[in-house]
């Protein structure tokens, strides 16, 4: 019922008991009383299946031992209060079981000892308080939930004694405000404990009233409790232990709220997961005085306590006192941090306390903390004075900073986060002056330490880790550092937290001091090797080690050319032994190039074979001794005239023929007809545009290639042109019957090098012409074009075939010609494109000496003479023929119809008018010799004379500097000398290759690639070519040959000076990087050193003298008979 008078303190509740379901219902409809509804005793058979307290209504147990048990559920909802016993008479023990308890705005209130064992325990904004502290032997509750404990919305458990929480399944502190506290706190059992954001775990009690049972810390005491090390297995709660909370037998914890106690031990636990938001902390809860506390001077301004190190001095007008000492263990710490020495509650310090994580024989699993786990020592905070401070002999305590305690962990594997704090530092001193803390201990003591090739991180550690001390006020000193420390690691191990001695050390002890890790001996690492770090740290000697490369090989790090050349004794033995290889080697190829080729070198004229039949396209290898008269003299007979292509037969210029005959040949052609002709063979001449491209894309890529492509294509042009006047034209132009039905009027021609052509006509036997075909003399004056360009390739020549000569013999004895033509194409070859008014000297000068002198003998005479036959600018060279009388003599010849006239007056040709021989325009040219030269109406051309030499045109191409190197030279003799220094030096240069292969490979493949591939093999190809060119039958094909191994040899420098910049390039990219690698060695080869550039030096070397070589070799070849560069006039004619 209500009461007016009181309306807060309504009528007790009545019980309403429901015999059916057996449930007991006490209710007081929300009317607030301070009176208490009695609930004597509950029955045991039958047990009472509920019983229901709520709204505002109040009961309890009252007796001094109670069993309060019931088969189904307790609920106390709505502001419900549920007591055991009596107020201020904590002496009663009560049991209560059920399979739930559920509390809601409800309070459950113990006075005396608890046994509670429940499936379910829920808390909704609700507090059970158990007061038992009067009596030590009612002193512990047992709270037991098999199942689950879940404490939401500020639901708190209190215990002012000891208490016990016990389970199966889960605790679970949700959130803010929900708190499990008691002096003394052990959590049990649970397979899994979480303490959630804003949630407390606390043992002992935050400033605890006077009658709740203090646990007794054993701050004088320097021995360790055994229970610390090797606690006891059965987790229940036990007061003669120094723990203030335990949890003990739980698989998993997971902190984001706040552990605190003054003992901490995490036991027989498999992880514990501390969030960023979670703390594990014993800062401020170990001692107040303790073996390391601080001492006052006579003011009362304090020093620091001591633990892991010294605390901080006191000190005040140069007077100072010694901070508390040093205690403890730093392998296995397990002592309370001491505080300031003073008793007082207000004006002292307190030590850190203690935190284990594991045992002796239960390490941790596994510790991951990203939060923070402190036992730091106190710091004085102090009162807000009123005053200013003044030391005098009364005034207020000072004290200095505790020191930090002890983090004791017993673990198998840590991680600690970027955000994680491990600490246990000093506090810091009074304001006033005191003193710092002295640092406490940590110590990590691993359970195993895996080690050798199944070592595995024990810890990740990426937060801090302190034990420093504190800070010092005023005068003070600082606290000193305290310790971290580590169990001692096995071999190859180091540190706090075991990890691998730096790459370069070892380590043969165990110990965890750094300096045990002791440094290689450096004469054991091979050149160009760096040690290496290896799985479990390096125990013994020698240490590991790898190459600084792939490309160098182990055990020594020699690269693939050292490995060579030390394999064979060193450098100077191999290049010993490389040597005398090739020479050997040489020697070899000389003997089988004997065998097989046959000696070159002629010692001296040999009589000509009966039936040998000369290759007079190739006329310069003819000596007197070979020259032999023409078998084909009826072809010369009805020869007419002879008509030279225009152009250099190049893709640029190719072949082409006037529009316009010759006056020679009007008579026999039909004009319209020779018209439609010279369209055919100008456009069977003509090259496509890819012939062209594919020439310069070559060009660019390797030169040597490109030229047998354009030799190639111009040896088939020549071929289509013979073909289609051979056997497709069907000769419409001739007026001859016969020459058009046989095909015999028309011949296509062109000397051996391919770039200069010519058609000749003939009669067909059918004209009944006497003044057909005209005589030499009548042909007066007659140009002959030299083939060739002038090159190292196409040397300057005359082209004496079978008609020429013929011709010729009509006036010149054949053996006189024949030696002509052999002398003057030896000095021709001389002739260097470039450099043609310093070649063409000796030309003119041999013209005088040898060949004028024995011509006049038979009325003819030989000028040298430029040929502008080709809109392009392209010339020509050649001679010019005419005839002379005895000196002071005179004579004239003309043609049949008057078209060239010659006169001859006082040894001198004043006026002579000479057929255009290109017929490149029609227009004839006035000749006009003497010391005035030669000068044309037009200017097709011009006699080459030492006046107007100097004036000559010539056009020096981008490679002609290379003209020092190859160029066509004297013959030198000794063959077979020549052949094997060349043999010699083509394994020398090849055996370099090689070399500079291997010693490239050593830094990168890249590299061999850029060498191989900027002239696509140009590099290798020299040494193939030049054996084929020692190989080779016959002096004309082994020419060609060695020509073209010259123009491989030269294009490879190109090869070689990519060698020389990525030698370069990687050596200053290597001395930039400052890589130290010792030598051991009394000279290296390497792309490292200093000495990278010796092999591609000896190449450029070697392809050089090689180039000098194939001069001499060429010229051997090509110019047998030596006499032909004879200055004795006598000597060269009758050889």
């Amino acid at each position: 019922g209500i009461s007016h008078g009181c309306p807060e303190n309504a009528g007790a509740a009545g019980t309403l008991y429901d015999a059916l379901p057996r449930s007991l219902t006490v209710d007081n409809h929300n009317l607030a009383t301070v009176t208490e509804t009695l609930l004597l005793e509950f029955p045991h058979r039958p047990l009472w299946t509920n019983v229901y307290i709520r709204n505002c209504a109040r009961a309890t147990v009252p007796l001094l031992w109670s069993r309060v048990q019931v088969h189904g559920q307790i609920s106390l909802l709505c502001r419900a209060v549920l007591s055991f016993g009596l107020a201020h008479y904590g002496s009663s023990e009560f049991e209560l079981l059920a399979e739930e308890l559920l509390m809601s705005d409800s309070v459950i209130k113990v006075y005396g000892a608890l046994r509670m064992t429940v499936k379910i325990f829920l808390m909704w904004n609700s507090k059970l308080q158990i007061d038992g502290g009067e009596d030590v032997t009612v002193a512990t509750s047992w709270l037991e939930a098999s199942n689950l404990v879940v404490l939401k919305e500020s639901s708190v458990i209190h215990s002012n004694a000891n208490l016990g929480v016990h389970g199966q399944g889960l605790l679970n502190l949700s959130g803010p405000g929900d708190i499990i506290q008691a002096q003394r706190l052990v959590l049990s059992l649970f397979y899994s404990i979480n303490v959630g954001p804003g949630s407390i775990l606390r043992g002992p009690l935050e400033n605890a009233s006077s009658d709740a049972i203090t646990p007794k810390l054993y701050c004088e005491h320097q021995d360790c409790p055994i229970e610390l090390l090797h606690p006891p297995e059965d987790c229940n709660v036990n007061s003669t232990l120094s723990f203030t909370l335990q949890i003990c037998r739980v698989e998993d914890i997971t902190v984001e709220g706040l552990i605190k106690g003054s003992v901490v031990h995490f036991h027989r636990a498999r992880t514990v997961s501390v969030w960023s938001s979670g703390i594990i902390s014993a800062s401020g809860m170990g001692c107040i005085g303790g073996v390391g506390r601080g001492n006052f001077l006579y003011n009362g301004i304090g020093s620091g306590g001591g633990h892991g190190g010294k605390g901080g001095l006191a000190c005040y007008n140069d007077s100072c006192v010694e901070g508390g000492i040093s205690y403890g263990h730093r392998e296995l710490p397990c002592e309370l941090g001491s505080g300031s020495g003073i008793e007082s509650p207000d004006d002292s310090t307190a030590g850190g306390g203690i935190i284990v994580f594991g045992s002796m024989e239960h390490p941790l699993s596994s510790l991951s903390v990203e939060g923070a786990v402190r036992a730091d020592g106190e710091s004085f905070e102090g009162t807000v004075w009123k005053q200013e401070y003044s030391v005098s002999n009364d005034s207020s305590i000072a004290p200095g900073g505790g020191s930090g305690g002890t983090v004791l962990l017993f673990l198998h594997t840590l991680t600690l986060g970027k955000s994680a704090i491990l600490s246990s530092v000093g506090g810091y001193g009074s304001s006033k002056g005191g003193g710092g803390g002295g640092g406490g201990r940590i110590h990590f003591h691993w359970s195993f330490i895996p080690s050798g090739d199944v070592y595995q991180p024990i810890a990740r550690v990426k937060g801090s880790i302190h034990a420093r001390g504190g800070l010092g006020r005023d005068k003070s000193g600082v606290g000193e550092n305290g310790t971290v420390t580590g169990k001692a690691c096995p071999k190859g191990l180091y540190g706090t937290f075991c990890v691998e001695c730096p790459a370069g050390t070892y380590k043969n002890v165990t110990g965890s001091d750094r300096s045990l890790c002791h440094r290689c001996p450096a004469s054991e690492l091979p050149h160009r090797a760096i040690y290496i770090a290896v799985r479990g740290g390096n125990a013994e000697t020698p240490c590991p080690y790898e190459c600084i490369s792939d490309r160098y090989d182990m055990p020594h790090c020699y690269t693939a050319l050292e490995e060579l050349i030390y394999t064979f004794g060193g450098p100077w033995l191999f290049s010993l032994l490389l040597v005398g290889l090739l020479i050997l080697l040489a020697l070899v190829l000389s003997v089988a190039r004997t065998k097989f080729v046959g000696v070159d070198e002629l010692p001296g004229p040999s009589p000509p074979q009966h039936g040998h039949q000369i290759d007079h396209s190739f006329p310069f290898l003819e000596s007197l001794n070979e020259v032999m008269e023409t078998n084909r003299a009826e072809e010369s007979q009805s020869h007419i005239h002879r008509m030279y292509f225009m152009g250099p037969n190049s893709f640029s210029e190719p072949w082409h023929l006037s529009h316009t005959p010759a006056e020679e040949i009007k008579e026999i052609v039909y004009e319209g007809a020779y018209g439609i002709f010279v369209d055919e063979i100008n456009a069977i001449a003509a090259y496509q545009w890819w012939e062209g491209a594919i020439y310069t894309i070559l060009s660019i890529l390797a030169y040597p290639v490109a030229w047998s492509w354009q030799q190639w294509r111009r040896r088939m042009k020549l071929q289509q042109l013979r073909e289609f006047v051979r056997s497709e034209y069907d000769h419409a132009c001739l007026r001859s019957c016969r020459s058009r039905a046989l095909y015999e009027g028309i011949k296509v021609s062109a000397t051996s090098d391919l770039m200069s052509a010519f058609v000749d006509f003939f009669l067909g036997g059918d004209e009944k012409r006497t003044d057909l075909p005209p005589r030499l003399p009548q042909k007066f004056p007659m140009a002959i074009i030299f083939g060739g360009d002038g090159s190292y390739m196409a040397p300057f020549s005359l082209q004496n075939d079978n008609i020429l000569a013929s011709l010729m013999s009509q006036l010149v004895p054949p053996t006189t010609w024949y030696r002509l033509v052999a002398g003057l194409n030896a000095q021709l070859r001389l002739v260097c494109r470039g450099w043609l008014t310093v070649t063409f000297r000796p030309v003119l000068r041999w013209l005088g000496t040898h060949a004028n002198p024995a011509l006049r003998n038979h009325g003819v005479r030989i000028e040298l003479a430029w040929f502008r036959t080709a809109p392009g600018g392209y010339c020509q060279y050649g001679l010019l023929v005419y005839s002379v009388e005895e000196e002071n003599g005179h004579i004239s010849l003309g043609n049949t119809n008057g078209r060239v006239r010659t006169e001859l007056r006082s040894s001198s040709l004043n006026t002579t008018y000479m057929q255009n021989q290109s017929d490149y325009p029609r227009e004839d040219a006035l000749l006009t010799l003497g010391n005035e030269g030669f000068a044309k109406k037009k200017s097709y051309g011009e006699l080459i004379d030492a006046n107007s030499l100097r004036k000559l045109e010539d056009k020096r191409y981008i490679f002609y500097l290379l003209s020092f190197l190859v160029h066509n030279t004297k013959p030198a003799g000794h063959q077979d000398l020549v052949g094997l220094v060349i043999s010699m030096l083509l394994l020398g240069d090849f055996s370099l290759v090689l070399l500079t292969f291997l010693q490239l490979y050593s830094v990168s493949l890249v590299d061999v690639s850029l060498v191989v591939f900027i002239i696509p093999l140009g590099i290798l190809l020299p040494f193939p070519v030049g054996i084929n060119a020692l190989f080779s039958h016959g002096p004309r094909r082994s020419a060609g040959l060695a020509r073209f191994y010259a123009l491989w040899n030269i294009t490879s420098l190109i090869n070689v000076v990519v060698a020389f910049l990525c030698g370069y390039i990687n050596h200053n990219s290597r001395s930039s990087s400052s890589i130290r690698t010792p030598s051991l060695q009394p000279w290296n080869i390497n792309m490292d050193e200093s000495e990278w550039w010796i092999f591609p030096s000896g190449l450029v070397l070697c392809k050089l003298f090689q180039s000098q070589l194939i001069n001499w070799h060429v010229a051997n070849l090509e110019i047998q008979d030596r006499s032909l560069y004879s200055d004795d006039f006598e000597l060269f004619w009758q050889s």
